[in-house]
Order: C-alpha cells, then sequence, then structure tokens
C-alpha cells in the first residue's frame, strides 16, 4: 500500500528525477569526452567525432587526393563524417537511451 492514500511521495519523485538528471549530465559529458570514428573508401578517409557528434579529426590518405577528381574526395570525407557521426548516435543511444526513457513524460524535461 502506498502512504498518503494511494498518492504517490512527490518529495521522492523530484529526488529521483533529480538523480536522473544528473546521471544524464554526466552521461553528456562523459560522450563529449568520448572519440568515435568512422571511415570510408576502404579507410583512404577516417573521421574522428566526439559522442556529441563534434568533428574533431579528419585524416586523408595520399591515395585519395586526385586533383582531377575533387569530387569523389569530397564525397569519401562526407561518407566518413557520416559514418563517424553514425556511430557517435549509437553510442548516444547505449550511454543516453536509459536515462532518456527513465526522464521521458515529466512535465518541464526535454524528452
Amino acid at each position: 500500500m502506498i502512504p498518503g492514500g494511494g498518492q504517490p511521495n512527490m518529495q521522492q519523485l523530484l529526488q529521483q528525477a533529480q538523480k536522473m538528471q544528473q546521471d544524464l549530465a554526466k552521461a553528456q559529458e562523459e560522450l563529449a569526452r568520448t572519440d568515435v570514428d568512422g571511415q570510408a573508401g576502404g579507410g583512404l578517409v577516417k573521421a574522428t567525432v566526439n559522442g556529441s557528434g563534434e568533428l574533431r579529426g579528419l585524416v586523408i590518405d595520399p591515395k585519395a587526393v586526385d586533383p582531377e577528381d575533387t569530387e569523389t574526395l569530397a564525397d569519401l570525407i562526407v561518407a566518413a563524417v557520416q559514418a563517424a557521426n553514425e556511430n557517435a548516435q549509437q553510442l548516444q543511444q547505449e550511454k543516453l537511451g536509459p536515462l532518456a526513457q527513465g526522464l521521458g513524460g515529466m512535465p518541464g524535461l526535454p524528452f
């Protein structure tokens, strides 16, 4: 039986929400410090983003550089960055998914 005539303890709910917000903030900070890689062209172009999706590095193998065909190089760069961002999104889901689900539906929270 729930004390208070079946009403949930608001103080407990608020404490749980605050803890989940703190856990979420901690996970977001951890993501921002975590680097994730993506590549294209069989590794000719490698992009590194942090867990938040911010581009942190780009490595281009000299074999990918053809002055007569810069469009292919541009496509490889875009593909590598997209791959890195997809990996970052997957990491976000792993780290933040359970926390965001726990906070979902609570008024005033951005989920």
